[in-house]
């Protein structure tokens, strides 16, 4: 196969990756596998950021009572006690560097990327709000000193991963979502 045929063939496969991903509010209680998780996590590190300045870090969370804590901050930052996290086996909390200008917009790219790459590899994903809050209370700052994180890093999302139950159809694409001049 020549290289330009599959250049494209690649193209179209990563192109309905995007246009099929749906986030996942529904997951089995397995574990994934750690490839499945290092493949995310380097597309993670792969995303772009202001001047290459790389401001995001990103906390793999696995251990079910860690996980549980976390969704229980969640939940109250939230005034509710559902699980915030719909039973997902791994949390990737993403954290940027406040001394960046573009440091929101940069964590925002890794938690992109962390989602396309989990649809590829066969991984159901959802973005989670709150992690600003959770890390600026007292109960996230300790987290962050016990896990060894220092500097001024704020909570930029959860990317929660796991196997799908379910898979959710995609909704219709807004009239003029394009806008071309």
């Amino acid at each position: 196969m020549s290289y330009r045929i599959r250049k494209e063939k690649i193209m179209k496969e990563t192109l309905m990756d995007l246009k099929t991903r749906r986030s996942c509010r529904s997951y089995k209680e397995e574990q994934i596998k750690d490839e499945e998780l290092n493949a995310v996590l380097e597309a993670g590190m792969y995303a772009p950021t202001g001047m290459g300045m790389q401001s995001p870090i990103m906390i793999v969370v696995q251990k079910p009572e860690v996980i549980k804590k976390l969704s229980a901050m969640n939940a109250e930052v939230m005034g509710t006690t559902s699980d915030p996290f719909y039973g997902a086996p791994t949390v990737i909390i993403v954290l940027a560097d406040k001394k960046r200008g573009t440091y929101k917009e940069d964590g925002s790219l890794v938690l992109g990327n962390l989602m396309n790459a989990a649809h590829a590899v066969g991984l159901g994903s959802c973005w989670i709000h709150r992690a600003k809050e959770v890390f600026e209370s007292e109960e996230g700052k300790a987290l962050l000193k016990e896990w060894g994180i220092e500097g001024d890093y704020e909570g930029i999302g959860h990317c929660i991963l796991g196997y799908a139950i379910e898979e959710a159809p995609a909704k219709p694409r807004k009239e003029n979502y394009v806008v071309r001049v």
